[in-house]
């Protein structure tokens, strides 16, 4: 036992680093292809991390009531930024400036992006609108067609260095005490591991791909890892957690479609024949099964993707709103912002236990939807004649 472990935190490690790059690579690729500026522009919404309290002056200078926008407040949290958000004092806003990698025909251009100013200052011509970077004329109009590549370190993807740090840590504490102790039984920590990593072996690789099993486990414990990690860190509510890494449709799209690369790679004979010759029916109705295979066969890791995607999401969005409730009600009468408060911190509190449930639960589904989907690709299928 302790020597198979071994050899699979070995292969473990590296993985992760492979899975970091890739993921990373798929989220520029993708933030690259969205539209960087939108055709009307709302004047003093450029701040990354704008504060949630809307302030109207009357002529004379004299503050109105200040009216909080829940909707701004939980978007902007769940978010990717170019900064990372720590606290906002009043109206001062503390953030971390991340660094800003733009490439276009002039060369690269990096510098950290407080340079923008929340939006306000144009930097070698570029500038923050609507949390995305866009490319400005020289007169200072916005270039709806810009030609530039973003590299920059946004958010999601510090919290993933963060998060990746973290975890190969772990795994090279794991590895170092299974050098040292190689008959000893593990305690703690490392306990924890050896426990979550025959846990996946057993319960999860075993039972849906069979006796090839071993060549898909780097992979499966690579992603389980990745994901589970991610998700509790966005439940951390202050640096270095508090990012919504994998409520990013972006990740989740390229780690399903690693699950998609490695099925179609691994699909043996009898998975394709399944599809583009469907055994036991009539070949008249071919022309109707198989467009419903290939379409099946898509689906799958849009599935997986969307459903990462949207429960990771919606827990933010719960837990923000529970927050929200208490300036909402506090903004109509002081009192009942006070009774709303304790009502609001329970169910806050009993969901961030619920959150560290679905943490774990969504690495576990996640990786349990990409064994079945390997262990289909394998699987060898003998048909009787009278079948």
């Amino acid at each position: 036992m302790p020597r198979n472990n071994k050899k699979i935190i070995s292969i473990l490690i590296p993985s992760l680093l492979l899975l970091f790059y890739v993921v990373y690579a798929g989220v520029k690729i993708a933030n690259a292809s969205e539209p960087h500026s939108t055709e009307t522009v709302i004047e003093d919404t450029n701040h990354a991390h704008a504060t949630p309290l809307e302030h109207a002056e009357h002529p004379h200078g004299e503050a109105k009531e200040e009216k909080i926008d829940a909707g701004k407040l939980i978007m902007e949290h769940i978010a990717d930024a170019y900064d990372w958000h720590i606290a906002t004092i009043g109206h001062t806003h503390i953030s971390i400036p991340l660094p800003v990698i733009l490439k276009d025909h002039k060369g690269f251009h990096i510098f950290l992006s407080s340079k923008f100013e929340h939006g306000h200052a144009t930097v070698e011509g570029y500038k923050l609108e609507h949390g995305k970077i866009v490319a400005v004329n020289e007169d200072g109009t916005v270039n709806h067609h810009p030609d530039f590549m973003d590299f920059s370190i946004t958010k999601n993807v510090a919290a993933m260095f963060i998060a990746v740090a973290v975890l190969l840590c772990i795994m090279f504490s794991v590895a170092g005490h299974y050098k040292r102790n190689n008959n000893k039984a593990p305690k703690g920590l490392h306990n924890v591991i050896e426990t979550l990593i025959i846990f996946i072996r057993d319960e999860v690789a075993k039972p849906s791909i069979g006796h090839k099993y071993e060549r898909f486990m780097p992979f499966l414990l690579t992603l389980f890892f990745f994901i589970f990690i991610n998700n509790l860190f966005g439940l951390i509510p202050f640096f270095p957690g508090g990012a919504n890494v994998t409520g990013n449709i972006a990740v989740t799209l390229v780690l399903a479609l690693f699950t998609f690369a490695i099925t179609t790679i691994n699909g043996n004979k009898s998975y394709w024949g399944h599809i583009f010759a469907p055994p036991g029916v009539p070949k008249a109705l071919w022309l109707l099964l198989i467009p419903i295979e290939i379409i099946g066969m898509f689906n799958k890791p849009i599935v997986l993707m969307i459903r990462l995607f949207a429960n990771i999401t919606a827990g933010h969005i719960i837990l923000l709103g529970f927050f929200s409730l208490i300036f909402i009600f506090g903004a109509a009468n002081q009192y009942l912002g006070l009774g709303v408060s304790v009502l609001s911190v329970a169910f806050t509190t009993f969901m961030s236990f619920l959150e560290l449930l679905v943490a774990f639960l969504q690495a576990y589904v996640f990786t349990l939807l990409s064994s079945l989907y390997f262990g289909s690709a394998i699987e060898e299928h003998h048909h009787s004649d009278s079948h």
